[in-house]
């Protein structure tokens, strides 16, 4: 059963017989037909029906076809008008027609078939009308899905740039960190050999002359020595070579401890102010080195506030991880342009005048907090200042924090057999001298080939060997040593060592980093003869 509803045409014809064979002729042909006599009634039932299609003759007694035309395709375009006329039917009349918005003209009287054919034709340009405004307004839409969907993959797109850039950034830093530690470790070694010579001799010349102004000087050159000292293992930190010996530490003790060193430090018209968590957990790191880098970056806040200001030390639990420990170093100085920023924490990036600075201290601060497993952040703004924030790991939640022991004072050898290896030949007569001194057998060797010549027919209570020396390294040499000496106490020394790499070679051997105090040389072979001495050791 067809349920389909008929299409309405609406009929309009003055005259009664006309109107009557065209809607005859179309409700025959399956149309419902709907009519009526004037413009007046014709606005009226198309306003009530909205009917497709108007049968419109031209000739009207209230208002003229082509004015009722024009009204009806002002409110709908869409509506097909088919104007009729049985005595209009000149080329002027079916021109007006057209002008007034008929879609067509058909001369009157018109054969039932064509009528028929007309309206279905104007129907078909009908639905091929809808169905384009359709297909525009879903074009539409899909064109502004579209729109969004492509909008979504170029935010994505700067997204994923963004961080492949910011990854390239690190990539490269970390490169360029590589290969300036790579560079910086060699130089570090090299130096501290120097040092640890140059430390050696002046000491020995302080301590063998009556005359005050050459101990003065000496004093002085040993002053230098530890300066020297200080750079190079700053380098090493930077360059991560030298693995920070990491313990528990009370980082607010210490920040109490260093005020008056902060004080002689940034002089009279800096005011030093902390701001201590008083429940601040225990933290993991190198308190040496901590206390290092806190220090430099107060000196850097003293540089940024050349007419005086306020340095604020201030330590927190971080609020968004309580397992870390904060350490923020502020001031109210002049601040850093977002390039200076930048490249901040670089090695040897300084915007000092030359002579004035390293650019080494944000790089030893920045290489300690990467080392002891925390990280560090920087944030300025010129005209309001800086702040450098630290962040540590926190302790164990039994750990108890470990104070920086004093250097042990100078201990006498009991005429007790020591081999000294070391392939640098000042470093070695200072160690043979300073130890023959104390009271020690000292014998040396130049490297490792020359020390197992020795060990042929000397039997030495200790070795101290050089970890990095030409030809067999340290270790290597420690280990042909213990397999012809079993048991024999090794010290070893190294101006340039990857403390990881030596632990994985000797175990627990302990190491003396250069350039050392004469008096660090005399504890440390003291306390290692001494403990081979010991029952427990004798047993073991």
């Amino acid at each position: 059963m067809n349920t389909t509803m008929p299409v309405t045409i609406l009929n309009v014809d003055d005259q009664d017989a006309p109107r009557y064979f065209k809607t005859r002729d179309l409700q025959q042909a399956g149309f419902a037909v709907l009519e009526a006599t004037g413009g007046a009634e014709t606005v009226r039932l198309f306003e009530q029906h909205k009917p497709p299609v108007i049968l419109l003759d031209v000739h009207l007694p209230d208002i003229i076809g082509y004015e009722v035309c024009k009204l009806i395709k002002r409110k709908s375009p869409g509506t097909m008008v088919l104007m009729t006329s049985a005595t209009f039917t000149e080329t002027e009349d079916r021109i007006l027609a057209l002008d007034s918005g008929a879609d067509t003209f058909l001369a009157q009287p018109a054969e039932p078939l064509e009528l028929v054919a007309a309206i279905n034709a104007l129907l078909r340009i009908r639905r091929t009308e809808e169905e384009l405004r359709r297909l525009n307004e879903t074009l539409e839409q899909r064109v502004q899905e579209r729109i969004a969907d492509l909008a979504e993959a170029n935010e994505k797109l700067r997204d994923e740039i963004a961080q492949r850039e910011k990854a390239e950034a690190g990539l490269i830093q970390a490169e360029k960190m590589q290969v300036v530690g790579q560079l910086t470790g060699g130089v570090a070694h090299d130096f501290n050999n120097l040092l640890q010579a140059i430390l050696g001799s002046v000491d020995f010349i302080r301590r063998h002359s009556d005359d005050a102004h050459i101990q003065q000087r000496a004093d002085n050159a040993l002053t230098a020595t530890r300066r020297g000292a200080k750079l190079t293992s700053q380098l090493l930190t930077f360059s991560r070579t030298q693995k920070l010996a990491t313990v528990p530490v009370d980082v607010n003790a210490l920040i109490v401890g260093m005020h008056e060193l902060l004080n002689q430090s940034l002089g009279s018209n800096i005011t030093v102010s902390t701001e201590l968590e008083p429940e601040l957990p225990i933290a993991m790191a190198d308190a040496n080195q901590l206390e290092l880098a806190i220090l430099n970056l107060s000196i850097n806040a003293r540089d940024a506030m050349p007419d005086g200001g306020t340095l604020t030390i201030a330590t927190a639990i971080a609020p968004d991880d309580r397992n870390t420990v904060m350490v923020a170093v502020s001031d109210t100085g002049c601040g850093m342009t977002p390039e200076v920023a930048e490249h901040a924490f670089d090695p040897f990036y300084t915007t000092k005048p030359a002579g004035k600075g390293t650019g080494l201290g944000l790089s030893q601060v920045y290489g300690i907090t990467k080392q002891c497993g925390g990280a560090v952040t920087l944030k300025s703004e010129i005209g309001r200042g800086t702040i450098v924030t630290m962040r540590l790991p926190r302790a164990k939640a039994n750990a108890v924090s470990i104070a920086p022991t004093e250097i042990a004072s100078l201990h006498a050898g009991q005429s007790e057999k020591l081999l000294v290896v070391d392939d640098d030949a000042d470093v070695r007569e200072f160690m043979t001298t300073f130890l023959s001194d104390l009271g020690y057998e000292v014998t040396e060797a130049a490297g490792g080939e020359d020390a197992l010549t020795v060990l042929a027919d000397f039997k030495p209570d200790m070795i101290i060997v050089d970890f990095a020396m030409q030809g067999m390294s340290g270790a290597e040499t420690a280990l042909a040593a213990g397999k012809r000496c079993p048991g024999i106490p090794i010290l070893f020394i190294s101006g340039y060592a990857d403390s990881e790499e030596l632990r994985r070679a000797v175990g627990t051997a302990p190491l003396l980093h250069k350039p050392f105090q004469p008096a660090e040389l005399a504890a440390a072979v003291r306390s290692n003869l001494d403990a081979r001495m010991r029952p427990e050791a004798a047993r073991a």
